[in-house]
């Protein structure tokens, strides 16, 4: 007797198996990143050799409107990806992390921006600056656009910018808002400025624009985003897009610390199994308050990848339902916005513990740990002002945070 199987059941295995398939591409790219990693650091750059490894792998896919050639996956196929990446190179994950996400953004735009980008290219990448540091004038058809940005992760490897911008909106109060607007690679420069302690391989370079035009199908307003009531939602009506806007960017830049620490975790006990005190030659891997360390590093772990599935299929979930309460997103953005604080903390316990060796250049752990803290230093990443909005919230107050 033969089975029938439903079309919806056909493509969720043909989902499930490309999702595989993409993680293991991940896993298997991991030793690559590795011996890259000091090249990148050195070039201050993720090569053009990763970028076309990653273009290759279909990475940059997984969040793209199928239009163009896209997989529309899930945003926890994305996240996994970038913390196994991470697990190679921290930085060069950080760079697949920004920019692939910006693959996803541009389906809330209107259409035509996305024709503008990937009309004859569909491979074409994307970098951004949300920082609302531009000048936009209104003109007809559009505005006339100026300003100098910082932070623009992977923008050497991009023919398109997104920048932020603060403007007051036509239905507004008045006050000024922020803007996002798309720029070809023709209308900005790179300025080298990328010399940080940690996550060097971001190349992430100022932007700099001196009075260039950008049409108004090429501007989103991020108060639609948080509304979920964008340009782009009619002509991509996939669950995937209706999703907030920084449900899914925040975890850009928050999961490949995970990655990071668990390869920190992993050098750290494999140099410390058989390694001895100096003076009295007593086996470290004795100390119990190493032990200790170790173990709390694990369930930091532990806690941080349940969260983040969780979290993940719960957003899943609610694109489907189009239940999306207002106390739960600031709730779901706190856990996101935390993360990198919890993964400092473990970090920090395993710098402590590696001893004289660890402040030597090269050294892996010291990397984790310059990185981790770069990473922390995200505005995305501060959950300070989460966990207020959080708690003030429990006591009745208005949620005051634009960025759920």
């Amino acid at each position: 007797m033969s089975v029938t199987v439903a079309p919806h059941m056909d493509a969720a295995r043909e989902a499930r198996d490309l999702a595989a398939m993409l993680v293991q591409r991940a896993r298997d790219m991991v030793p690559v990143l590795r011996e890259r990693e000091v090249e990148a650091i050195a070039a201050r750059q993720v090569s053009a050799e990763t970028i076309r490894d990653f273009k290759d792998a279909g990475f940059f896919k997984v969040l793209q409107p199928r239009k163009y050639g896209g997989f529309e996956l899930s945003p926890a196929v994305y996240c996994t990806i970038a913390k196994t990446l991470a697990e190679g190179c921290m930085g060069s994950a950080w760079v697949y992390g920004v920019v692939a996400v910006h693959n996803w953004q541009m389906a809330l735009f209107d259409p035509q921006a996305a024709d503008d980008v990937w009309g004859k290219d569909p491979s074409v990448l994307i970098s951004s600056s949300y920082m609302p540091t531009g000048k936009a004038v209104p003109v007809e058809g559009g505005y006339r656009f100026s300003g100098r940005w910082q932070f623009s992760s992977g923008s050497q490897h991009c023919d398109w910018v997104i920048l932020g911008a603060n403007m007051v909106a036509p239905d507004g109060d008045g006050t000024p808002e922020p803007y996002n607007f798309l720029v070809p690679r023709t209308d900005y420069q790179i300025v080298d400025t990328w010399h940080t302690m940690g996550l060097c391989p971001t190349g992430s370079n100022d932007i700099v624009i001196e009075d260039a035009f950008v049409p108004a199908h090429r501007v989103i307003r991020e108060r639609d985003m948080f509304a979920m009531n964008c340009p782009g939602h009619a002509a991509n009506p996939g669950p995937l897009y209706r999703i907030p806007f920084a449900q899914v960017f925040n975890r850009t830049v928050s999961t490949t610390s995970i990655g990071s620490l668990r390869r920190a975790l992993d050098i750290f006990v494999r140099a410390t199994r058989e390694k001895r005190a100096t003076y009295s030659g007593a086996r470290l891997a004795a100390d119990t308050t190493i032990q200790q360390a170790v173990a709390e590093v694990k369930l930091i772990l532990n806690d941080l990848e349940l969260r983040l599935a969780s979290d993940l299929a719960e957003l899943d979930a609610r694109s489907l339902s189009g239940d999306w309460p207002i106390e739960r997103r600031a709730e779901l953005g706190h856990h996101t916005t935390a993360m990198v604080s919890r993964c400092v903390t473990a970090i920090d316990q395993l710098m402590l513990f590696s001893g004289g060796k660890a402040i030597y250049a090269g050294n892996q752990v010291q990397r984790a740990f310059l990185d981790i803290h770069c990473a922390r230093a995200h505005v995305a990443n501060n959950p300070y002002p989460y966990a207020r909005n959080v708690g003030a919230m429990a006591f009745g107050y208005d949620n005051d945070c634009m960025d759920l």
